[in-house]
């Protein structure tokens, strides 16, 4: 017996074997098929292998029908519309492909109808358990990335008591003698927003270790204000000299304590409208008409890193950072493994945006993504003003020219669309920074070598370490962040490599390296 399928799937033919008289050719004509039809006859071929004698009596099978193929009367049944109770109390599905051929032979009044009905049964059945499994799946691993381990609250709570109790943990950063140099050009300066103290030490540790000359290096570490005393108890007790480390809250910054913030309003708003879409996990999850992709994608928006000031403060880098002309902006889950000071020497030709684009490369997962990959494209704003596959590029590791930044107009554009995106309900995109930064640094990104920013290490297990390891900075990217117990376990070594798990804070804590 051959299975011929067309190129085009218009012709699905099964040729006769020696000693049958006639078999099946199928014209899947464009009008009647629909893709859950393709799918069922697909499944339906790898059945038939195995239980051939069913089809070689194909004339005395058909019954009534005896003007329908044995195949067009299976496509019609399993082409039916599914109601959701169509198996719920049913003990008699075959929960197996064994207990379904087993069923088949034993029975007496094999039809085409009969095997029909029994082969849609338990498809339907198992798509119900897939479906059910894949959402529990999403939904564990929303809780899992979503709650601060236990390890972390430790962490923080005993360096604010250190805080409270120990002088040398409140020290000023930096020192007065080092404070001109927050100022000055000449150094390299690199902005981690965070409110996460062990990855900011983790960012901080490697960015130093690794430099060629540290002593140039000026680190700005912005945090939250409940953050602010065990972020600087930590930088005080660990120093990273020669560098210079500021660590410094967002209330103390004079520009954020004149008048109204855009970002702050935006935040404001963008809960309220995400208050009324989302419903909760719960209601998400309780939903039995939409696809599992869907449901995941609601429940990444709950996300608090969405809702986050340090997510969105990037957008006023020359506003918080009024005297400096460029800086490197550093997410708190990234590793450096290489020295960032060729970063400066790098040409920007009048951009804005230092970046590396995520279309092209080796890894066709994770550089696959354009704009189509975050915009929606569907709604005529978007479709009208932006090209669906053009190049994304990725926040994370950025260079940012501030004082060709001055002269634009990016900031008003950023927050132009993200009221349109809060107008229509969320419609133009769901999710987190990067689709407006996609839209305001239009035009303005100067792509850079892939070394210096390999993505991905936090939502596919995909990269080998070996690849890893020759990337001047991996990004952990996505849920399972190298301080979750879901990290992958064979990439969270490059990251603990720069914790020590000997100090006393570390070990207070039960924070361990694997």
């Amino acid at each position: 017996m051959l299975l011929h399928v067309s190129p085009s799937l218009r012709h699905v033919t099964v040729l006769p074997g020696k000693g049958v008289r006639e078999f099946i050719k199928v014209r899947v004509g464009p009008r009647w098929a629909s893709y859950r039809m393709l799918f069922y006859s697909l499944l339906f071929f790898t059945f038939l292998v195995r239980f051939i004698f069913v089809l070689s009596t194909v004339d005395t099978i058909d019954g009534d029908h005896s003007k329908c193929s044995t195949i067009e009367v299976i496509y019609r049944i399993l082409d039916e519309p599914v109601s959701e109770d169509e198996v719920q109390g049913k003990s008699d599905i075959p929960q197996t492909l064994q207990d379904f051929m087993a069923e088949i032979k034993e029975s007496s009044t094999s039809d085409s109808k009969s095997f029909a009905l029994k082969l849609r049964q338990m498809v339907i059945l198992l798509e119900q358990r897939t479906r059910k499994a894949k959402i529990q799946e999403y939904l564990y691993r929303h809780v899992a990335s979503s709650s601060i381990p236990k390890q972390l609250h430790c962490l923080a709570l005993k360096l604010a008591n250190e805080h409270s109790n120990n002088a040398a943990a409140r020290l000023q950063l930096p020192a007065p003698e080092l404070v001109p140099a927050l100022v000055d050009n000449s150094y390299f300066h690199f902005v981690l927003a965070s409110d996460n103290v062990l990855a900011a030490s983790v960012v901080a540790t490697s960015l130093v270790k690794n430099a060629l000359r540290p002593q140039n290096f000026v680190l700005h570490i912005i945090t939250d204000e409940k953050t602010y005393a065990p972020m600087q108890a930590w930088f005080s007790l660990h120093p990273l000299a020669p560098a210079v480390i500021e660590v410094k809250a967002l209330n103390q910054f004079d520009w954020l304590s004149k008048g109204k913030i855009p970002v702050l309003e935006a935040m404001e708003k963008d809960q309220r409208v995400r208050s009324k879409f989302r419903g909760g996990s719960s209601a998400i999850v309780a939903n039995n008409t939409e696809k599992p992709q869907v449901i995941a994608a609601k429940l990444q928006a709950l996300s608090p890193k969405y809702n986050s000031l340090m997510n969105h403060i990037r957008i006023h880098l020359p506003e918080l950072f009024p005297s400096l002309n460029k800086v490197v902006f550093l997410d708190d889950d990234i590793v450096i493994q290489t020295d960032l000071s060729p970063l400066w020497d790098i040409d920007m030709n009048g951009k804005v945006n230092g970046a590396v684009e995520t279309c092209r490369g080796e890894d066709s997962f994770v550089m696959s993504k354009r704009f189509k990959s975050y915009l929606n494209f569907s709604h005529p704003l978007i479709a009208n003003h932006f090209d669906p596959n053009e190049c994304a590029w990725a926040y994370g590791m950025n260079i940012f020219d501030l004082e060709a930044w001055r002269k634009s107009n990016i900031t008003l554009t950023y927050y132009h669309w993200l009221e349109q995106n809060l107008k229509s309900d969320l419609s133009l995109w769901q999710l987190g920074t990067l689709p407006p930064g996609l839209i305001s640094f239009h035009g303005q990104v100067r792509v850079i070598d892939p070394f210096w920013h390999m993505l991905g290490l936090g939502y596919q297990d995909n990269t080998t370490l070996s690849d890893a390891e020759t990337a001047g900075v991996i990004h952990f990217n996505g849920r399972a962040k190298p301080w979750l117990d879901i990290a992958f376990p064979q990439l969270r070594p490059l990251w603990a490599k720069y914790i020590d798990f000997s100090d006393k804070f570390i070990k207070g804590c039960h924070i361990r390296a694997s």
